[in-house]
């Protein structure tokens, strides 16, 4: 399956730069996400990546575990957790398919 990493347009529930990460399927002529993920791109501590959406449109799951509601910033404890949990485990398994030499090379010649 493809993977597609893109900035967002809008920011993450706490104000950051947000990109959304998603493997694309196809099913009856139209694009699946299997999964994406949102993640904000925190600076604190050094360059990192913290998880707020989740969604498998296969499964019909969509998961937010860190949002806007109102004026309120809202936080899902154990969905975030299982957030960081999943991201860890695929993030390996996209090294270990070549996707993170494929992006240093796409980035190399832009």
């Amino acid at each position: 399956m493809s993977l597609v990493i893109e900035g967002m347009d809008e920011s993450g529930p706490r104000g950051l730069p947000a990109i959304s990460v998603a493997h694309y399927g196809e099913q009856n002529g139209d694009l699946m996400r299997d999964p994406e993920m949102c993640f904000e791109l925190g600076l604190a501590g050094g360059a990192h990546l913290s998880p707020f959406y989740w969604r498998n449109d296969y499964m019909g799951v969509e998961q937010w575990s860190r949002f806007i509601t109102g004026t309120d910033y809202a936080f899902h404890r154990e969905l975030f957790q299982q957030h960081i949990s999943f991201a860890k485990v695929w993030d390996r398994n996209l090294r270990s398919q070549g996707f993170a030499e494929a992006f240093e090379r796409q980035t190399q010649h832009a």
